[in-house]
């Protein structure tokens, strides 16, 4: 029987179905793949097709190891299979995975053995990004501390009010057990009199959406059935990102002790807000000091007057916690005040590098490694808060009467410290605040954290980059060349673009522009081989479709790259140019009498194809024609159409520049998008008449 004549038989889909996705499953992405006793692909997914790249009619039938695993990971994937297959227990754990692009990719995996009503057997394999599962674990894990960590009463209830979650402040409230809350409906928790309007207006928040704040309810529970408590209950509809109702949360505070609680509720609410509007607005880019600035944004003036956030400047320097210096070495990254005033003098200003008094609080987080606190300075306790004495002076006049001093800690290492203070708000910090500041701070740590290795790998990918690209003689025979290599903008990684110009026998000149697929070191490192195999190439005399195809089998046994590429090789004495194409964008003729002009080349596959076939095209050069050569990162953008883009280039080049050097600068200034989100190779050369050669 045929695996479509099994599928035929197997049961259909329950008419019950979901009305929409669950918010958490469809956050995930859970890919969902069915695999046949031989390890071939019988049932895909739409969501395997986002996680893998491949679509159903191209997974299908397919082998899932090659289709899907490098060959160095294929061994340990099939005796994972093999034991799924044989012995029926499931396993689960993540396996890097190859895209239907290329790109390797960590996926997380709960794989079990199906039987179905012949006793044939299966493997379904469940699948979602690692990262992203990562992501939401983390989020979840801050959730589910923040809610059994506040001092008020917390509950989640379904659609028909039954309680699914509940903190254990609640539970005490109501001297049920968590445990005996969950699955039971409001009114068995708290029946009477008392608490049918609460559950009223639960159902009116669920039917129209609008919450219900501060709805006040006066009874007794299991708690303390001979005392009567009164309690403020505030609820709202909960919604997952389909806008599917998924219930009703519940805050309660006791206000028996109305003062005492109504404050506690508060500092709760601020801290569930800080938190949620804090993971949003810190990380947003891979820029060290926005970063920062952010965490003191979230900062002020919701929990502090001022704040200044400091890097260890070893960290900045070499990615490593130097903390045994002495004393400590810091970098100001970012400072914020709630309102203007002559403290911010005693602060270091952003950009700045200081250092600190062993009894700072800075230093002592650099020595524990934990937050130091000091609730209430007293006169003559500012000098232990500052950097000098003058500092001091304006810190005492200003008003400040509390400091706090957070780590800064990421994957276990302290990077730097967050200094916080109160002047004209009254409240001392208390632990609560100390909870908060390091929730907020470890957060950014890690983005930061984030940002300096992103940091330190471009500024390494660009360094070798440059390092790779060569330097242009002063004179070659017939031409005046000018190039520029401009990597992409801070928050994207360095590419695989160069340019060459090898100066031949017979005052010949070989033209190369180029750009790897990809980015970050390894392309930069391919591109340099490339490089060195071209300008190799270049002093065999070979035609420029013959040096094409010899790069073509050169990058297919390098790692799996693909390249465009353009090679020309220009003859002085001939006015001649040879070009050949690699799947590079076509390069521009701009006559020294005429309009510039995108030379119509056979396109060519790309390097990397395999076995494709190149063309060589010759042209006839007048002296002040000018050849443009170029890669994508000039042109395109991520919203403009290549077609534009190509056109305005030409636009610009019918401007007559004095120079290739000009001409270089006023392209790069012009045309290409600010944002940069790739990096570029430019080489312009233009043709100048061959001396005549002596006659002695």
């Amino acid at each position: 029987m045929t695996p479509a004549e099994r599928r035929t038989q197997r049961p259909g889909r329950s008419v019950e179905a979901s009305s929409g996705p669950s918010g958490l499953m469809d956050l995930l992405g859970v890919a969902v793949v069915l695999l046949e006793a031989d390890g071939r692909i019988d049932m895909w997914s739409p969501e395997a097709e986002q996680l893998f790249g491949y679509s159903a009619g191209e997974a299908i039938g397919q082998l899932a190891a090659p289709l899907l695993l490098d060959p160095a990971n294929h061994d340990a994937a099939m005796s994972v299979f093999a034991e799924v297959m044989d012995t029926g227990r499931a396993w689960a754990g993540a396996f890097p995975v190859r895209h239907k692009d290329g790109s390797t990719r960590l996926v997380e995996f709960r794989n079990v053995r199906l039987t179905d009503s012949l006793g044939d057997h299966y493997a379904l394999g469940l699948a979602t990004d690692r990262f992203r599962l990562w992501q939401v674990e983390r989020k979840l894990a801050l959730s589910t501390r923040l809610v059994t960590q506040a001092p008020i009463g917390l509950a989640i209830l379904d659609a028909d009010l039954r309680y699914v979650v509940v903190n254990p402040a609640l539970a005490s409230m109501h001297g049920v057990a968590e445990a005996s809350h969950v699955g039971r409906g409001f009114g068995e928790i708290l029946p009477g009199a008392p608490f049918e309007a609460a559950e009223s207006a639960m159902r009116r928040v669920l039917e129209a959406g609008v919450p219900v704040l501060d709805e006040q309810v006066v009874g007794r529970t299991r708690a303390d059935p001979k005392r009567d408590h009164v309690w403020t209950m505030s609820m709202y509809r909960l919604e997952d990102q389909h806008s599917n109702v998924l219930g009703v949360a519940n805050v309660v505070v006791d206000v028996t002790d109305r003062y005492e609680a109504a404050r506690k509720a508060d500092q709760a609410q601020q801290r569930l807000r800080l938190v949620a509007s804090g993971s949003a607005r810190i990380g947003t880019t891979l820029e060290i000091e926005q970063t920062a600035q952010e965490l003191a944004d979230v900062m002020v003036p919701e929990i502090a007057d001022m704040v200044a956030v400091d890097l260890l400047d070893s960290i900045l320097q070499t990615g490593r916690s130097n903390t045994g210096e002495s004393p400590a070495l810091f970098r100001a990254l970012a400072v914020k005040t709630a309102y203007p005033t002559n403290a911010s003098q005693a602060i270091v200003p952003p950009g700045r590098l200081a250092t600190y008094h062993a009894d700072h609080p800075a230093a002592h987080v650099v020595r524990t490694r934990k937050p130091h606190l000091m609730s209430h300075l007293d006169r003559g306790d500012h000098g232990k808060i500052a950097a000098d004495p003058e500092a001091a002076r304006l810190l005492a006049e200003a008003g400040v009467h509390t400091d706090l001093a957070v780590p800064l800690i990421a994957r276990g290492k302290l990077i730097g410290v967050m200094g916080l203070a109160r002047a004209r708000n009254p409240l001392p910090f208390d632990e609560d605040d100390v909870t908060l500041a390091c929730e907020l701070a470890s957060t950014a740590a890690l983005s930061i954290d984030n940002a300096v290795l992103h940091h330190h790998i471009r500024s390494t990918a660009e360094t070798l980059q440059r390092s790779l690209l060569p330097q242009l003689v002063p004179h070659y025979p017939g031409l005046e060349i000018a190039a520029r290599y401009l990597p992409a903008q801070v928050f994207s990684e360095v590419g695989g673009d160069w340019y060459d110009a090898v100066p031949l026998r017979d005052d010949r000149t070989a033209l190369v522009v180029g750009d790897v697929m990809g980015s970050g070191i390894e392309a930069a490192t391919t591109m340099g081989r490339l490089r060195t195999a071209t300008s190799t190439l270049a002093n065999l005399d070979l035609e420029p479709a013959r040096v094409l195809a010899h790069l073509d089998e050169i990058i297919l046994g390098l790692d799996p790259y693909i390249a465009t590429c353009l090679y020309a090789v220009y003859d002085a004495r001939r006015a001649s140019l040879q070009v050949a194409c690699a799947g590079h964008l076509p390069p521009v003729l701009v006559p020294h009498h005429g309009s510039p002009r995108l030379l119509d080349l056979p396109t060519g596959a790309p390097l990397g194809v395999g076995g494709a076939l190149f063309e060589t095209t010759v042209l006839d050069l007048q002296p002040g024609d000018q050849l443009v050569l170029y890669t994508d990162g000039l042109v395109e953008t991520r919203s403009d159409p290549i077609d534009e883009r190509l056109d305005d280039l030409r636009l610009l080049l019918a401007q007559r520049d004095r120079s290739p050097e000009e001409t270089c600068d006023r392209l790069l200034k012009q045309l290409r998008h600010p944002e940069g989100h790739d990096d570029v190779a430019l080489l312009i050369a233009r043709v100048r008449q061959l001396p005549a050669p002596s006659s002695t």
